[in-house]
């Protein structure tokens, strides 16, 4: 295991979350930034014959290769700042792997949200390591094997953590982000991944 694991284990799957992986003035130093000097954009669907913005803030960058399809879009990616090249440097670090890209999914409040899903796209590789850092408000992460539909394990990803998927687990796993009534902080999740090119 990369890490001490709260997680119970968890069959078919690779986790590993760190609490506290980066000092909490750093952390909110990262955060304030982020939310500042980041092009925010919210990209819309088409589903069901319906038009949809997704229901939260988004932006993709890495290097110039690093195009990257999702929910049927192509995302270019924008240019390393000074900033996400030193965040992705420790967490290449902490990973052991190169990583040449990012997305930054901004929750404004409760009611943004991430649908389930696998990150399983061909340009991530056969065995993808997702590593995502959260900054800001705490909010819940949902586990469901593929073809079910029971939550398996939830986990609290607080403000200044990193949660590492890698090996088989988006082949068997989904997880997601809901909605919720709660009171919550905007939260700003960035999570690394390597893009495998040409395609």
């Amino acid at each position: 295991m990369l890490f001490a694991d709260p997680l119970p284990a968890l069959t078919d799957a690779e986790l590993d979350y760190q609490p506290g992986w980066v000092d909490a003035a750093v952390a909110d130093a990262w955060l304030a930034a982020l939310v500042i000097d980041t092009p925010w954009q919210q990209p819309e669907l088409f589903i069901h014959g319906r038009h949809h913005r997704v229901p939260r803030l988004t932006a993709w960058y890495g290097e110039p290769e690093a195009r990257y399809r999702y929910s049927g879009q192509t995302h270019q990616p924008l240019p390393w700042t000074p900033l996400l090249g030193e965040i992705r440097q420790r967490v290449v670090a902490a990973v052991g792997q190169p990583l040449n890209a990012v997305l930054l999914n901004y929750y404004r409040d409760g009611q943004d949200s991430m649908g389930w899903h696998s990150d399983a796209e061909a340009e991530l590789g056969r065995n993808p390591l997702i590593a995502s850092l959260n900054l800001g408000g705490t909010r819940r992460f949902d586990l469901r094997r593929i073809g079910g539909s029971r939550i398996e394990h939830s986990l609290e990803l607080e403000h200044a953590s990193l949660l590492v998927m890698r090996g088989p687990t988006q082949h068997h796993w989904q997880h997601q982000v809901a909605k919720t009534r709660k009171a919550c902080a905007p939260r700003l999740n960035l999570t690394f991944r390597l893009i495998r090119f040409p395609l």
